[in-house]
Parts: C-alpha cells; sequence; structure tokens
C-alpha cells in the first residue's frame, strides 16, 4: 500500500475534531519568507555604507541591487519549480535556504563590485524556488477556503522579514562595518532549514500529527492530484500556459506590482536621505514604515478574500474585484504624495499605498492555486519569474530616469528642480498598470482551459 494512502481506522478519527497541523505548515513557510527578506532588504539601507567602504559607483549598485539579484532570481524560477515538483518541499525548500544563507554570508567577504554581484547572483538562485514550492504546500496543505488566508500570511512574513532587515540594519551599522551584519543575517535560515526538514512531511496524509479529519477538510475544493511530485517535464502544458491570455494577465500584474514593491527594497532609503533631508538612521526607519504596513495589508487582505470567496463563490470577485481595486487606490495615494512636503506625513501616505498594494498580494498568490489546476507551482513561477524581471528594472531604471528628467529643464521644473520627485509619479503608474491587468483578467476556469491552442470550454458565470 502507498505511504500516501494511510489507512483510515474505521470509526475513530473521521468523528474527532480536525487537528490543525496546516497551521503549524504555514507557520514553518512564513518563517522562511521572514529569514529570506531579512537577507534580501537589509542591503537597502546598508547599501550607501557598503558602497562608500568598496569604492563603487551608485550606478553599480543600481545593477547589483536590481539586475544582479531579481534578474537572476527571475530566470531560476522555473528552474527551482521544477526541482521542486520533481523532488518535492521537504527536500528542496532546506536546501533553498541553506544556498542562499550561504551566499547572503559571503558578503561579508566582498572586496569589490564583482565579488558583490557574485553573492547577490547566488543570493538570488538561492531564493528562488521558496515560493513556487511553499504555493504549492500551501495548495497541497490548505482546503481551497482557507488559500487566501495562508496566502496572506505568507505575504505578511516577506514583510515583516524586510522591515526587519531595514530597522536592524540601520540600528547595526552605528556598532558594526556593514560587512559582518550579512554574516550574523544568514545563521537563522541555516537554523531554520535542518528544522524544516525534521518537522515536515511532503502532504498531509504522510504527517503523524494529522488526522482523518483534517485530511477531509483539506481535500474540499481542491484542484491537485495526489501524486506528491511531477517528475516529468510536460511540453505541451507549457505550450499551452504561454499562449493562455490568462496567464499573461497574470504574469502582468505581477510585473507592475513588484516593480512598484522594488522600489521599497532599493532606492527608497536613499530618495528619503535626498529628497527630504532625512539622516540614514531615520532612513532605515521610515523605510520600515510602508514595509511594516505591508504586513498588516497583506494579512488583511488575505483574510478578506477568503471572505468574500466563501460568501459569493466568486473568484472574480474574492480575486480580481478586490486586487484590482486596491491596486487603482493604491495608484492615486502614491500619486498624492508628490505634492506633500513633511516627510513623515508623504513616508504615512506612501505607506497607506503600500498597504493597498500589500491587500492585493494574496489574490495574486491564490489565483495561481485557483486557476493552475495540477500545475501550480510552473504557473506561479512564470508569474514570480516575470514579476522579478519587472523588480529587477525598477532599480535600474530609477537612475536614469532621474538623468532624463534632470537633462530635460521643462520637466525638471515641473517637480520642483528635484527629480526624485518624477520618480513617484514612475511608480504611481506602475501600480495603476498592475489594477488593468486585473480588470481585462477572465477568472473562469484555468490558464490552461484559456489557452489560445487549447479547445474553449464553458464554465458558470458566477466564477
Amino acid at each position: 500500500m502507498s505511504e500516501l494512502q494511510r489507512p483510515i481506522e474505521p470509526n475513530s478519527e473521521l468523528h474527532a475534531p480536525a487537528t490543525n497541523a496546516r497551521f503549524a505548515v504555514t507557520a514553518w513557510l512564513a518563517m522562511a519568507a521572514v529569514f529570506a527578506y531579512l537577507c534580501r532588504n537589509s542591503l537597502v539601507v546598508a547599501e550607501s555604507d557598503l558602497r562608500t567602504e568598496l569604492g563603487i559607483s551608485e550606478e553599480q549598485m543600481g545593477f547589483i541591487l536590481g539586475p544582479a539579484f531579481f534578474w537572476t532570481y527571475a530566470l531560476a524560477q522555473i528552474p527551482t519549480a521544477w526541482l521542486g515538483e520533481r523532488f518535492g518541499s521537504r527536500r528542496c525548500l532546506p536546501a533553498f535556504a541553506a544556498a542562499w544563507s550561504v551566499a547572503t554570508a559571503s558578503i561579508a567577504f566582498a572586496s569589490g563590485f564583482g565579488l558583490l554581484v557574485v553573492s547577490r547572483v547566488g543570493n538570488g538562485i538561492g531564493q528562488a524556488g521558496i515560493f513556487p514550492s511553499s504555493t504549492r504546500t500551501l495548495a497541497l496543505w490548505n482546503p481551497q477556503t482557507e488559500r487566501a488566508s495562508a496566502s496572506g500570511i505568507l505575504g505578511a512574513s516577506m514583510s515583516i522579514g524586510g522591515a526587519l532587515g531595514a530597522f536592524l540594519t540601520g540600528w547595526m551599522l552605528g556598532y558594526m562595518p556593514a560587512k559582518y551584519i550579512f554574516a550574523i543575517f544568514a545563521v537563522p535560515g541555516l537554523l531554520w532549514a535542518f528544522g524544516f526538514w525534521w518537522w515536515f512531511r511532503e502532504r498531509p496524509e504522510e504527517h503523524p500529527s494529522v488526522n482523518a479529519a483534517e485530511c477531509a477538510l483539506i481535500a474540499e475544493g481542491s484542484t491537485t492530484t495526489k501524486s506528491s511530485t511531477n517528475k516529468q517535464f510536460d511540453a505541451t502544458m507549457w505550450l499551452q500556459l504561454t499562449t493562455s491570455p490568462a496567464a499573461w494577465l497574470i504574469c502582468g500584474q505581477q510585473f507592475f506590482r513588484a516593480g512598484g514593491y522594488a522600489f521599497f527594497a532599493s532606492w527608497f532609503a536613499t530618495y528619503l536621505m535626498e529628497t527630504r533631508g532625512v539622516s540614514t538612521a531615520q532612513s532605515g526607519f521610515l523605510t520600515a514604515l510602508p514595509l511594516t504596513a505591508t504586513v498588516f495589508g497583506s494579512t488583511i487582505g488575505g483574510i478578506a478574500s477568503d471572505a468574500v470567496f466563501r460568501a459569493t463563490r466568486s473568484l472574480a470577485w474574492s480575486r480580481k474585484g478586490l486586487a484590482g481595486g486596491s491596486l487603482t487606490l493604491c495608484a492615486g495615494l502614491v500619486f498624492s504624495a508628490f505634492f506633500v512636503a513633511d516627510p513623515t506625513t508623504a513616508v504615512l501616505i506612501i505607506s497607506s499605498g503600500a498597504f493597498l498594494a500589500a491587500f492585493a498580494g494574496p489574490c495574486a498568490y491564490t489565483v495561481t492555486m485557483d486557476m493552475g489546476g495540477n500545475n501550480v507551482a510552473s504557473l506561479f513561477s512564470t508569474m514570480n519569474m516575470i514579476g522579478n524581471f519587472g523588480a529587477g528594472l525598477m532599480p535600474w531604471i530609477v537612475p536614469r530616469f532621474k538623468t532624463w528628467i534632470e537633462q530635460t529643464p521643462s520637466l525638471l521644473a515641473q517637480c520642483d528642480g528635484n527629480s526624485w520627485n518624477a520618480v513617484l509619479v514612475l511608480f504611481a503608474v506602475t501600480y495603476l498598470g498592475a489594477a488593468v491587468c486585473w480588470l481585462f483578467l477572465s477568472t473562469s476556469g484555468t490558464v490552461f482551459d484559456q489557452s489560445l491552442i487549447g479547445k474553449p470550454l464553458e464554465y458558470d458565470q458566477k466564477r
């Protein structure tokens, strides 16, 4: 008998209250996200000190903050997602965590631009597989009515890690050189890798802490098969995925939304120092505000999406409607900060926009579970890959966009002589692009059913 088909004793666990091991799984995945973003975002605040220490230029640091990490991270999405499907999350997630931790620690030994690039590339590869495997695991371990809430916790954890990275780095810079901070931040990921491997099992049926009632609850509305791993590369699946307008729009919203978030993870601290006249320590605190706002936005957004889905059973309202509306409001708030002079007030307004952008995050993660069929990791990794091309593009574009504004007197005058003000407009337009993608998305069926090469199918219009 297969390990996946653990026998159920008659009249035993069926009538017992459901266990809650699925919440512990979400907690483990949330911890991984915290530690990953702690390592990822610590460079944002330390970049000025590190740039001076290593003697590298602002444009070189822009490459390190942007393409060196995000494009590597993007290109590694699909290969690492395949590894997760092939070997399972229990094996792969600890390996990914160990890899990004070692890469982060190696920044302590960087002596110039080249070695710092190598460290960030290694970090990008190590972190690439976390969220495809985590999303696949959430789909296997949660009923459809709880997926957005779990996704919201996962998204909030990213921001907790990012906020901790910004705050702790700003504080620690007063006591030690920037390089040493990265060696310290690498330790939690290594400890997590061992603990997760020891405790986790690939599917609920395999875990000793899960009873039959929880297995039955998790199976409600499930769109995944019983197989723990996918050992084959399905060329037909990839052809349908890449020719699906629904997949294009899901990827498009992630491209713009991740591009907007990347501003917080790259130039936001520098923007505050050069535009609002705050100190390095203050910039660390103020940078943490919008990142903290995303914690609440992501958590509340996931709960709200699940609540709307339970009430309406409509993906159009619970995923598309909530995400599109919140991103539109986000764009408006970010743009309004252009007209605010006081730095604290401006950051609070931008933080409100960050809250609304994060509110849409669980909808994006969950729609890959809802519309990914048996290939959740493949759809998610494609979406995340495209998103990280956008995330990598934003830090790279910002200094060039500023230079263009500065070389155009009429535009510079409209920005009160400071090109950083124009960056806020670019930031707002980026979020508006994400909202437009949600507007045109059809949530009927799966992305594969909507492929241009597939046969059209009829679905309940309430979806």
